[in-house]
Order: C-alpha cells, then sequence, then structure tokens
C-alpha cells in the first residue's frame, strides 16, 4: 500500500511503501460512540414513558422524545418516506466515510480522522435507532427559565455536530498552512 494525501490521492516518494497503516483504527472510537449512544438510548427507553421528563439541573431535562425527522425534527411530518431517504443518505455516507479513513494516514491528519469518526458513529447510532424503532430517540433537552426550548438531541447527534466541527477546524487549519501560490502578476 503506497502513501496517500488527505485528498486520497497517491503521494510521498515514488516507489515507496506506506510507513503508516490507514487511519482505520479510527474506526474503534466511532465503534465507542455506536456503544455509548445505543446503550444511553435503551437506558432512556427502559426507564421513561415517552414525554416523560426530569430536571437534572435548572436548565437541562432528561427526557424521551422521538424523532421521525433530521434534525430539529426537520421532515418530522413528512408521509414516510423520509425514514428511507435518512437511513439511505447515512448508510452512503457511512461507507464514504470508512472509505475516506481508509484513505488516510494513521499518524498524520489527526484532527481530519477524529472528526470523521465521530461522524461516522453518530450516523450509524440514529440509522440503528430508524431500523429498530422507525425513530430516533432524544432525550437530552435544555431549556433557559422554561421560556426557550433547544431542540432535544442524543449522544449520536453530539458526536456528529463535534464531527462537523472538528472537519470545519481542520479545513481552516490545512488552508492556513497550505503554501500561498507565487505572485502571478510579478515581474519575469
Amino acid at each position: 500500500m503506497s502513501e496517500v494525501s488527505r485528498d486520497g490521492s497517491p503521494g510521498g516518494m515514488a516507489g515507496a511503501t506506506a510507513v503508516d497503516p490507514s487511519a482505520l483504527r479510527w474506526l474503534v472510537l466511532s465503534f465507542g460512540v455506536i456503544v455509548l449512544d445505543q446503550v444511553t438510548k435503551a437506558l432512556i427507553v427502559a426507564r421513561f414513558e415517552l414525554f416523560e421528563r426530569i430536571e437534572a439541573l435548572p436548565i437541562l431535562e432528561i427526557t424521551r422524545l422521538h424523532n421521525r425527522g433530521a434534525a430539529f425534527s426537520f421532515l418530522a411530518n413528512a408521509s414516510g418516506w423520509q425514514h428511507y431517504f435518512f437511513v439511505g443518505l447515512a448508510s452512503l455516507v457511512s461507507v464514504g466515510i470508512v472509505w475516506w479513513l481508509s484513505r488516510l494516514r494513521f499518524g498524520a491528519d489527526r484532527l481530519l480522522a477524529l472528526g470523521l469518526a465521530l461522524i461516522l458513529g453518530g450516523a450509524v447510532g440514529n440509522v440503528i435507532d430508524r431500523l429498530m424503532h422507525g425513530h430516533v430517540i432524544d432525550f437530552i433537552h435544555f431549556h433557559w427559565r422554561q421560556q426557550w426550548y433547544f431542540p432535544a438531541f442524543n449522544f449520536a447527534d453530539t458526536a456528529i455536530t463535534i464531527g462537523a466541527a472538528l472537519l470545519i477546524l481542520d479545513s481552516f487549519l490545512e488552508t492556513r498552512r497550505a503554501p500561498r501560490p507565487a505572485d502571478a502578476g510579478g515581474n519575469g
């Protein structure tokens, strides 16, 4: 296996073999996210009735809600087609992320690989819910003075959000590290 760059294209020294194993090792983190997500959802289902809630902190409720839509319950009231759409989309994205991770070097691109692994774990965690229950189980519910409520979410959603933020940060840092092209309008 030869070295590849961040985008999966061949890189490194000509004819050299890879020194670093692939970033597929990050799948252990994805698996951990899936386990944490599914265990916490199982506990919620076992201990809470639908819409039951307890106040954990003055700004935080633990509750049991079912989300048939996407983030922030987008498309939750659609006729049912969204279930298949979200399962298919998350499955395709997951396959793409595994392929991308397989093309990265383990020792390099840590921020990128970490973000991808978190997104993968969160996506698979929510797909499991959709396949097993027909909806995603949400249970973390923040509010402010019982007047403003943030949409409920779960650990899979948290992993996806943190992963996406890490991808944005990695992209920003990579752009800052990239060499700037020579001035095209210069003397010469």
